[in-house]
């Protein structure tokens, strides 16, 4: 099957798209509706300052200290226009609509976010700061900044802030090459409620979670740490006081879930904020390809053990250029094993666009290696 490029979006974001039952961004919603703000004061968190007790081996107060002042607090300001009323007649009979004139009132959010290099870019989630008409950074020692907003991933739910500060800034390590492991301990380190910086400690029950938000790109690690209202966008570390990923998400209590929390994991941390950091957007690597998974297909899955299978191929796309046809199973591009169609995707929106890449799989009962140089996914 040839498919036109019109069709592509719903193609591509195939099966993550729907917001899970239950799932609540972790934003601090504004409390008391709209309400007008004259002052904001924000109380300096504590340092820390020592060493863990020595023979300790339980404590992490080494990696806490090492990441607590990479850590910010986000308070987003949105004018919303709302219709005021007074009782004055003479107001009415002037100005008619029974007394109702415009007025404007401010709706006020928090969250958390990280320092991602000393110049001052932050790192945070994209809907913490949708809408806003005034965003501010308070550090962890009481100081506070207006923050520009220099770009967003809507597909990750990933941003970019900015401060300006005459001192380099404390900011966070973020490796270059980490994968999370289930049963690792975590650090999950935010504002919660606003109550100042606060840590929670659990372990990575999951990763490569999908599903959960209504973002297109989804690979998030699921952790049992404590996370609530206005841990959006603060980081989650490692006992080396490494980020490993940006939290993002709970499982409301209402759901019947408890200790379920979701990050965006550092190798998408890695490959989206330096981008946006540049060129103010993501560029992503596209096949043109339209992929399922085996298990959809008995007669398939009883010949593969593990792949994605193409269920269509786009017009003009590389896949099309070098020959990949509906029915080809595809396990492994770049030489890393593919194990559905949503690993496929992640790894080609993970890749940029230029590069050449391997796509190895089976046709029928022949093995085929191609070798593809990937396009910009169309917006």
């Amino acid at each position: 099957m040839r498919l036109s490029n019109k069709h592509f979006f719903l193609a591509a974001i195939f099966g993550g798209l729907l917001l899970g039952a239950g799932v609540h961004y972790v934003t601090k919603p504004a409390t008391g509706g709209l309400k007008t703000v004259t002052n904001w004061r924000v109380p300096a968190w504590p340092s820390l300052t020592g060493k863990a007790s020595p023979g300790n081996m339980a404590s992490f107060h080494d990696a806490v200290v090492s990441a607590l002042p990479a850590v910010v607090s986000i308070y987003t300001e949105q004018v919303a226009p709302v219709a005021g009323r007074t009782k004055d007649p003479l107001f009415s009979q002037l100005f008619g609509d029974n007394g109702r004139f415009p007025v404007s009132q401010v709706q006020t959010n928090q969250g958390s976010g990280v320092i991602y290099s000393a110049d001052g870019y932050i790192i945070t989630n994209e809907h913490l700061l949708l809408n806003a008409d005034r965003i501010s950074v308070s550090l962890s020692n009481g100081k506070r900044f207006e923050a520009e907003k220099v770009g967003a991933d809507m597909a990750t739910d990933l941003a970019v802030l900015k401060i300006d500060s005459d001192d380099a800034l404390p900011h966070i390590s973020v490796p270059t090459d980490y994968t999370s492991r289930v049963g690792d301990v975590v650090l999950a380190i935010g504002n919660p409620y606003d109550f100042g910086q606060t840590v929670t400690m659990g372990i990575v029950s999951a990763t490569g979670r999908g599903n959960i938000t209504d973002t297109p790109l989804q690979d998030f690690i699921q952790i049992d740490a404590a996370i609530n209202p206005g841990n959006s966008g603060g980081p989650l570390i490692n006992p080396a006081g490494e980020l490993v990923g940006i939290n993002t998400a709970i499982y409301a209590p209402d759901s019947g879930a408890q200790g379920i929390g979701f990050a965006v994991p550092t190798r998408m941390v890695n490959y989206v904020i330096p981008q946006i950091i540049e060129q103010m957007s993501v560029k992503r690597g596209w096949l043109g390809l339209q992929v399922d998974d085996l298990h959809y297909y008995p007669d398939l899955a009883a010949r593969h053990n593990f792949g994605a299978v193409v269920t269509g191929v786009f017009q003009n796309s590389p896949a099309e250029q070098v020959g990949l046809r509906r029915g080809d199973v595809i396990t492994h591009l770049a030489e890393h094993p593919i194990s559905g169609a949503k690993q496929l995707i992640l790894r080609t929106s993970t890749t940029r666009p230029g590069t050449e890449v391997t796509v190895r799989g089976r046709r029928q009962s022949e093995k085929f290696t191609l070798r593809a140089e990937l396009a910009e996914r169309p917006r």
